[in-house]
């Protein structure tokens, strides 16, 4: 049997961070909360559905979501850290909700193959990071069906248009301090969700929080867009190319 690989280096630098913070994480996010009821509003979960949390921290996400898809759906939580994915439970447990499962993997190394039929929705609630590894949202993808809803949400830069640049820089110097507490790389962050339009046909971006956040939903698409199928496989191709080098 071989044995266990190391996380990568984003990913112990994530999970560190997030063991730091798991203690007092529910308060850092208090302010947020707003933004997450927003983008449970556009899920628009049925009763009944099956919704996958991906990165969902200690489970603050999970009281509006079972609200919205009742005893009779399903919530599969998905979190690499054993400090959030406790407390999570802890959570779960005080609630004594029995269709919700806590996955404590990487997004793109989760086990997720007993989900059948697939998933009817997936929400990305502040996952900078996993949104920004190609590879993690094609495994993800491999689990909702096409026409599933999707939503993502999280910190962005605030964009410095005509009218707007003078309260731009201001707004990103408050995105800033938090980003370097939340994220391993600023990589992205004008459009943290680009990578999803590989999948997902984008129905609208909204921005709150004078710009600081965004909120993205949209439909999923099954196989990727013919249009960036190519830049899918060279993402691949790259990061294949990557771990050989670094194997050797």
């Amino acid at each position: 049997m071989p044995a266990p690989r190391d996380p990568p280096e984003d990913h112990r630098a994530a999970l560190e961070q997030y063991r730091q913070r798991a203690g007092f994480y529910d308060l850092q996010l208090a302010l947020f909360e707003p933004v997450r009821r927003r983008a449970v509003e556009r899920l628009a979960l049925q009763a009944g559905d099956t919704v996958l949390d991906v990165g969902c921290g200690t489970g603050l996400s999970l009281p509006l979501l079972h609200q919205a898809i009742g005893a009779t759906g399903r919530i599969v939580g998905i979190e690499q850290s054993p400090e959030m994915v406790a407390l999570a439970r802890r959570r779960v447990a005080q609630q004594a909700w029995r269709n919700v499962e806590l996955i404590e993997a990487s997004a793109g190394s989760a086990r997720l193959g007993h989900i059948a039929p697939a998933a009817d929705a997936a929400m990305f609630h502040f996952t900078h990071d996993i949104l920004r590894e190609p590879q993690a949202l094609a495994h993800l993808m491999r689990h909702l069906r096409p026409g599933a809803r999707l939503v993502a949400s999280g910190l962005q830069w605030a964009q410095p248009w005509a009218w707007a640049w003078a309260w731009a820089w201001p707004v990103n110097l408050m995105v800033l301090p938090a980003a370097l507490h939340s994220v391993s790389s600023l990589e992205g962050m004008s459009r943290p969700w680009s990578h999803l339009e590989t999948w997902v046909d984008i129905e609208r971006v909204e921005s709150m929080m004078a710009g600081g956040v965004f909120v993205v939903s949209g439909v999923v698409q099954r196989p990727p867009k013919t249009r960036q199928r190519a830049q899918l496989n060279e993402t691949s191709t790259a990061a294949s190319a990557s771990s050989r080098s670094t194997a050797a």
